[in-house]
């Protein structure tokens, strides 16, 4: 009955899905971009081993990139499949690996289309990153022998309490999962308290994020443009609602030499922001021009993707989008592993345990509001020695939380079938 009630809730909901990337594609041509695929349609793919790694968009993508080299060493001659169900994962994607890896979109979790999607490439195993949970898709591959894993696998009170909700599906797919990764002890009691089997825990693979040089070398070039003699502020993957609280606080708190760096979260909504930036009064540069930024320009918007490392390698402050309203943080992990001082809001569940572990040990502060945030940021341009120790606490914390990509292949490798190349 379950199965049933499932498949007929997808039946009911495809052409609300359909249009909802419709109406999205306005703004992101992406959206509606091999749209057979999500049907499990796809092109012609030759006959190989695949290992298929599922990185639903931007986060689970960045946090792939340390995965995809390890794997690639531990399982020669495989091609790493990765899959998506956002056009900025996918650009993600390219940005991170070009054309090293083969990219489909996942399909939408009807049996017709998983079981398409399976036979066509038929991976050896899979690793859902992660939080994405499909009952039919999980189940159809264990149907085919093919073990899939929920890895570097995180689960909020408030998404386990969403999944609680529905038991009987919820027992489904954990019961088809090969294992569950967690990346901390409370993710991995709440994902047992759901009925997963075999979990372990095994840590956060962002924390293995290699920093490449050539983000680094951006990142001062940046700032080079920025001004190197005054505060850059860099708030950091915002979320709708959050610009408008920082630009109101930058207004009556920022000092007038302060530039502040605002990087959306979605690529659709810059036109949006720089119009918000607009009405409050301030002159807007754009990272997609060329000029060096003037003295009298104090926001900046950063219009670009992939280049989120480098924006941070570029402040003195970063402020973590995400966590100013109810949208449960952004990576904090990035901004750490370049060595800058993190403010962080009251909404960080999605990173918790990293968030308090960073504020522990120094790298990191909790504000109440966008009001704080500015305030914190502004005594912290004032102070080059705290910021400077806080920068110091920010690398040896990640040093500190290094090793989960390697934890995780060790724990995986019994957990997969090892069919010859």
């Amino acid at each position: 009955m379950t199965r049933l009630l499932y498949a007929l809730a997808w039946l009911v909901a495809t052409p609300l899905v359909v249009a909802r990337l419709a109406w999205r594609s306005r703004r992101q041509r992406g959206y509606l971009a091999r749209l057979p695929e999500r049907f499990g349609r796809y092109p012609p793919a030759p006959r190989a081993a695949r290992i298929w790694i599922h990185a639903v968009s931007v986060g689970e993508t960045r946090a792939a990139a340390p995965l995809v080299e390890a794997l690639g060493r531990r399982f020669p001659g495989r091609r790493i499949l990765l899959t998506h169900m956002t056009p900025t994962g996918w650009a993600t994607g390219v940005d991170l690996f070009g054309d090293t890896v083969e990219r489909a979109w996942l399909p939408y979790d009807h049996g017709f289309a998983v079981r398409r999607f399976v036979e066509h490439f038929r991976p050896e195993f899979g690793l859902i990153l992660e939080t994405e949970i499909w009952p039919r898709l999980i189940e159809e591959c264990a149907r085919a022998g093919v073990p899939v894993v929920l890895a570097n696998a995180r689960l909020s009170e408030r998404s386990a309490r969403r999944y609680g909700r529905f038991p009987a599906i919820a027992r489904w797919a954990f019961a088809n999962l090969a294992g569950v990764a967690a990346q901390t002890r409370p993710d991995a009691q709440r994902f047992e308290a759901l009925g997963a089997r075999d979990v372990a825990v095994t840590g956060n693979v962002k924390f293995d994020l290699a920093v490449p040089e050539s983000m680094r070398e951006l990142g001062r070039e940046l700032r080079a443009r920025f001004g190197p003699g005054r505060p850059v502020w860099v708030a950091g993957s915002t979320r709708e609602g959050e610009e408008a609280l920082l630009l109101d606080a930058f207004a009556a708190e920022g000092p007038p030499e302060a530039l502040l760096v605002i990087v959306p979260r979605h690529p659709q909504r810059f036109e949006e922001v720089a119009a918000l930036a607009v009405a409050r009064g301030f002159e807007v540069e754009r990272r997609s021009g060329s000029a060096p930024v003037a003295p009298g320009v104090r926001v900046l918007l950063g219009d670009s993707m992939g280049e989120m490392l480098a924006y941070y390698a570029a402040a003195d402050v970063v402020i973590m989008g995400g966590s100013l309203l109810a949208f449960g943080s952004q990576n904090l992990i990035e901004a750490c592993a370049v060595g800058r001082p993190v403010v962080v809001g009251p909404h960080t569940w999605n990173f918790e345990e990293a968030s308090e572990s960073a504020i522990a040990a120094g790298a990191a502060l909790r504000v109440r509001d966008a009001g704080e945030a500015l305030r914190a940021a502004r005594a912290l341009a004032a102070d080059a020695r705290r910021r400077g120790e806080m920068g110091e606490a920010a690398l040896a914390f990640v040093a500190a939380h290094r090793g989960s990509v390697e934890r995780l292949l060790a724990w995986l490798e019994p957990r997969v079938a090892r069919r010859p190349a």
